[in-house]
């Protein structure tokens, strides 16, 4: 039997709480899970380089057994066909994140038709948590202790906290 692999596409900047959630429940549902940090040229100024983000995600998904991370730069569907995944997995918080993902699932069908999308919802009490609150409340130096694993906090409050005198 083929082993089944499923991609959690991303730009993880950074890795949330409710990014992990999706991501160890699609690893229940699969052989094998790519956490795949990609390059989203509609954001320009990420807080985190990819090899960053790539070791952030590596780090609080090492108890994970069958989730590995990688980093691509170009087309989606041209890494699912590189690696033989069948599934890509998409996080869904609200209604308004529906019409995009299924148009970029509509696309990425028309590119690879072997590949499917699964779309699931976050957990209700993920559903506020996005990458950019995490990075506005760091930056404000609030407690991101509820919206990031412990492994990571330090990390993103190095990059983000907000700028003493001796930082400066």
């Amino acid at each position: 039997m083929e082993k089944r692999i499923a991609i959690c596409p991303g730009s993880f900047d950074p890795i949330t709480k409710g990014h992990l959630d999706i991501i160890r429940r699609a690893s229940s549902l699969f052989d094998e899970v790519i956490v795949l940090i990609l390059v989203n040229y509609s954001k320009s100024n990420t807080a985190f380089t990819p090899a960053e983000r790539v070791e952030l995600a590596r780090r609080v998904t090492k108890d994970m057994p069958n989730v590995r991370v990688d980093f691509f730069g170009g087309l989606l569907a041209d890494y699912a066909s590189h690696v033989g995944a069948c599934t890509l997995i998409k996080g869904l918080r609200a209604v308004s994140d529906f019409e995009y993902e299924f148009q970029m699932a509509l696309t990425n069908k028309k590119l690879c038709p072997t590949l499917e999308t699964m779309f699931m919802t976050t957990d209700i009490k993920y559903m506020y948590l996005s990458s950019s609150i995490v990075r506005e409340v760091a930056t404000m130096g609030g407690d991101i202790s509820e919206f990031v694993c412990p492994e990571i906090i330090d990390d993103i409050r190095r990059r983000l906290g907000p700028k003493t005198e001796e930082s400066k």
